[in-house]
């Protein structure tokens, strides 16, 4: 299939991204999740036929306009939803930014392995992984699939040398404990291929997209962690 033949299903985009991956990013994100988190903060992304179709060349021609800005570290990041549910899309979509020069980060819960992802990894220059709890019933309960299938994933990623970057929002009474953490760490330590850990805190201001679809927030009654909780936590890193 040609790469003008192949489109993705895309959610929104975010031209300067900050958060998303190192340097200065233009961020893509998929339409369509496997997963339904408790913490999620794009429920409107979960739907897999809503969004708007695009070619893999139409995104990166979009890219491209923020170059300057990108500098050494900066590029392009696929998140979500779940990039892994386009993943031959996503892999188009890398294979034109390298051609540009551009670095290459993929955002995603790990959760998906089959060729076609192994074929996107072969042209993902990072990985964000988001590892939400280190406990198998946590991840069952809150998240919808087994823990194993997330660290078999790293697993993979280290076999291949993909640089790769944990993340895990710490959501208090979930995983706001130094037995968490020390766990996270040590799955850190296991695998060469991660270059480091990051905190990031629960946030709440998601609950006007569940109002506005008219949906629960699941974690709407959990407070969002304190300063200083996540300053101990990032100490144990």
């Amino acid at each position: 299939m040609s790469t003008e033949a192949l489109k993705g299903r895309v959610h929104s985009f975010q031209s300067l991204g900050t958060l998303d991956g190192p340097g200065v990013r233009f961020v893509v994100f998929t339409q369509g999740c496997n997963l339904r988190c408790g913490c999620c903060h794009n429920p409107d992304t979960w739907k897999m036929n809503e969004g708007t179709e695009y070619t893999a060349e139409e995104i990166v021609k979009r890219a491209v306009r923020y170059r300057e800005y990108f500098k050494e570290n900066g590029g392009v990041t696929v998140s979500g939803g779940e990039p892994l549910l386009q993943a031959d899309f996503v892999r188009e979509l890398f294979l034109l930014c390298h051609k540009e020069g551009l670095h290459t980060c993929l955002d995603t819960s790990g959760s998906i392995m089959n060729d076609s992802v192994k074929a996107l990894l072969k042209e993902t220059d990072l990985v964000m992984l988001d590892i939400k709890y280190t406990d198998s019933e946590l991840y069952k309960k809150h998240v919808g699939c087994d823990f194993e299938r997330v660290t078999a994933f790293l697993s993979y990623l280290n076999e291949e040398k993909i640089p790769t970057v944990l993340r895990q929002v710490i959501i208090p009474t979930l995983n706001d404990n130094e037995d968490n953490i020390l766990k996270l760490k040590a799955i850190s330590d296991k695998y060469a291929c991660v270059q480091k850990i990051e905190l990031l805190p629960f946030r709440k201001i998601c609950q006007v997209k569940y109002d506005k679809l008219e949906m629960a927030f699941p974690f709407g009654h959990l407070p969002e962690p304190s300063k200083e909780i996540m300053e101990k936590l990032q100490a144990l890193i």
